[in-house]
Order: structure tokens, then C-alpha cells, then sequence
């Protein structure tokens, strides 16, 4: 029963209230406003700080969640607490085997058993949650620092991505080796309502690479493919992971991409979860946040947006 006394101190010692995190100096709200500034003179979507912000949230739902359940147990804790000090300063389980007649004995100290588990479960259950929430807030603090300092970037880089739009802008269509002619099955959804540039990066890329699987480009939606500057470069159909080979031409076609951004006007590129952006080149391939399915995470396509 020592034991258990012990760990019933344990829990009336616990502090009843957890360390709160230092004050962030920048939040996401505030984020979010600097980032939609410079989507509108950027005349298009950061999906690169997009997965960022959604990362944020994430944490901070977790950091939430983890603070609820530690509050939950904290008080269950000092509900124990408070029944040993008003009663005679016993464990709860030695004042129940004191009292009971002989042939209670056995069934009490049975019992007590099974309250002294539970107690030592409360201490477990507290030090694991304390454990967690103090990790959830640094994830959190992580992902925000993140954020941060992409959007720093972003804005760091504000003049010369303007005069990059505005070059991109007056030239319309890029030098490419393309000559616009594809082979019927290359062509996918909305194939004909690509803009002159993106009608160019693509075909240059078909007759550079082929196309296993139709190259779809414009459909209904709030990012480029609504506007016609961006193609899907199918590796795979119907959601399916793609063959070894497939993959492999997957990855050649995002390099070829990015090393000839600049002379295409290519603005960014999605593939396998991860985004590259010439809007902020430094900052590499960047890893999204988990869509749910091979397709959202563009894993059975690359993903080319345009100027």
C-alpha cells in the first residue's frame, strides 16, 4: 500500500495547470493576409504556402486536442487529490481495508488492487499527456516558423518575380522545340483550352518525354487548370500508383521542368507530395501535406503550372 500512497501524492503534488507557451509574435491570420497580398499582385495562387498554412492548422489542431484531454485529466487528478486530503490522510484503498470485518478481507483488498491500478494509470496517463502536449506545441511552433519564413521569402523576392510576370507577360508564348503537333492520344480533358504558353510547355514536354497516359489541362477549378495554365502529365489512370517505368519518366519530366523554368515560364510544379515554385527557387522541393489519395498528392501525375 506504500506504493500506492506514493502515487496518490504523486498526483495531489502535480501542478494542476500546464506551462502555457511564450507569445508568437506573428500568427497565421497574419499570415494569411501578407500571403493574399501577394497573390493578387502575383495574379495567381502560393500553393507552395497553401500546404504550409494547412500544416499550421493541423498542428494546431492536434497542439487542441492534446491540451483538452491533459485539462480532462488534471482535474480528474486533483478530484483524488482533494478526496485524500479531506478525508483522514489515507489512500482511499487503506481506509477501506481498516474498516471492512475479516471476511470482507479478501474481496476489499481485491478491490483496493484494482483502485491502486487505476490510481497509477492517472499518474501514467498525466505524464505520457504533459509529454505530448509539450511535443504538439513545439510541432506547432515548427510549422509556423515555417510559414513564416516562406512568406519572408516570398516577399523578399516580390520585385523580381513582378518583373518575371511582366517579361512573361509580353512574350505570350516562349521559344520552345515544340512545333505543336502531338499524337491524338496524348490529348486528355480539356487539352485544346490551354493558354498559348502552357499549350507550349506542354507540347514541348510531349515530344520531348511522350505521354503514356492523356495530358489533361483545363477543368473547373479555383487554381490555374480553371484558367488553362496548368496540365496534368499523367503517369497512371483511374487513381493507380505508376509502374516503375512510369515513375521514373514522372521524375524526368518535373526536372525538365524546373531546369528550364526560366526560359518557359514555368511557374511551379507539383509531384509526388512534394511542390517546386520559381516564385521562391531557393526554398527547393517542398514537402505538401497529406491529401488523402495518390492523385490529390500527385503521385499518378506531375503537375506543370504556367505563367
Amino acid at each position: 500500500m506504500a506504493g500506492l500512497v506514493a502515487a496518490v501524492s504523486l498526483l495531489t503534488c502535480a501542478p494542476a495547470a500546464h506551462a502555457e507557451p511564450e507569445e508568437e509574435e506573428v500568427d497565421i491570420e497574419e499570415l494569411n493576409d501578407r500571403a493574399d497580398a501577394l497573390e493578387e499582385e502575383y495574379e495567381g495562387e502560393l500553393p507552395q504556402y497553401n500546404s504550409a498554412k494547412d500544416a499550421v492548422e493541423t498542428a494546431q489542431e492536434k497542439l487542441d486536442d492534446v491540451e483538452e484531454r491533459l485539462e480532462a485529466a488534471e482535474e480528474d487528478a486533483s478530484r483524488v487529490a482533494a478526496a485524500q486530503y479531506k478525508g483522514t490522510g489515507l489512500d482511499p484503498t487503506i481506509e477501506v481495508a481498516m474498516s471492512s470485518s475479516p471476511d470482507e478481507t479478501l474481496d476489499n483488498a481485491a478491490m483496493a488492487g484494482r483502485v491502486s491500478e487505476a490510481n497509477g494509470e492517472r499518474v501514467v496517463n498525466l505524464t505520457e499527456l504533459r509529454e505530448a502536449r509539450a511535443e504538439a506545441a513545439d510541432e506547432a511552433e515548427a510549422e509556423l516558423t515555417e510559414a513564416k519564413e516562406l512568406v519572408d521569402d516570398l516577399e523578399a523576392q516580390r520585385d523580381e518575380v513582378l518583373d518575371k510576370i511582366e517579361k512573361y507577360e509580353e512574350e505570350q508564348v516562349p521559344e520552345t522545340s515544340g512545333n505543336g503537333t502531338v499524337p491524338e492520344s496524348a490529348k486528355g480533358w480539356g487539352f485544346d483550352g490551354a493558354t498559348p504558353r502552357m499549350a507550349a510547355i506542354r507540347d514541348e514536354i510531349i515530344q520531348q518525354f511522350g505521354a503514356p497516359y492523356p495530358v489533361g489541362c483545363v477543368r473547373q477549378s479555383s487554381d490555374d487548370h480553371g484558367v488553362g495554365k496548368a496540365c496534368d502529365f499523367m503517369m497512371s489512370s483511374n487513381g493507380a500508383s505508376p509502374s516503375a517505368e512510369n515513375q521514373q519518366l514522372g521524375q524526368q519530366i518535373a526536372n525538365y521542368a524546373q531546369n528550364n523554368a526560366d526560359r518557359l515560364g514555368v511557374k511551379y510544379i507539383i509531384w509526388e507530395q512534394r511542390i517546386w515554385d520559381s516564385r521562391n527557387p531557393g526554398a527547393g522541393w517542398k514537402q505538401m501535406e497529406d491529401r488523402g489519395s495518390i492523385t490529390q498528392n500527385h503521385y499518378d501525375h506531375v503537375h506543370v503550372s504556367s505563367f
